[in-house]
């Protein structure tokens, strides 16, 4: 009885939760925080909005490098234009409402010196009072 009582309540906490990518207020998920960033950053090219997404550390960064064309060369190491943005993995499970930190991988296409190029990124981000922050670019593996 009591494991037909928990499948319910996590089949009703799934339904009421939605995949919603329509939001009112700031990101509250792991992949809006990570897109929103990156968008901000290759689409709109606004650094100021890319600073809600992340945390003090990075955020002081983000303003010393105040554009973002430096951003992308310096703190990314990857400057592109005509970005797309794809999330390709959340290292959460169905469980996220009890997770505080988690990584996300995001898949950049665009074109990088007039070539076509492909490239990912990984984050590292941590719920604060509800809200999800960036709080880590992690650094590239060398290939």
């Amino acid at each position: 009885m009591r494991i037909i009582l928990l499948i319910t309540a996590m089949l009703a906490a799934f339904i009421t939760t939605g995949c919603s990518d329509d939001i009112q207020g700031p990101p509250s998920t792991p992949e809006l925080t990570s897109r929103g960033f990156f968008e901000a950053i290759y689409v709109d090219r606004n650094v100021k909005q890319a600073e809600q997404y992340v945390d003090v550390s990075i955020k002081e960064l983000l303003q010393h490098y105040r554009i973002a064309s430096s951003v992308q060369r310096h703190m990314l190491n990857l400057s592109m234009t005509d970005v797309t943005i794809e999330i390709m993995e959340v290292d959460l499970d169905f469980f996220r409402k009890f997770s505080d930190s988690t990584t996300v991988v995001v898949k950049l296409t665009g074109r990088k010196n007039g070539q076509k190029w492909k490239d990912d990124r990984t984050l590292r981000l941590e719920k604060r009072k509800g809200i999800w922050v960036i709080t880590e670019i992690v650094p590239e593996k060398l290939r």
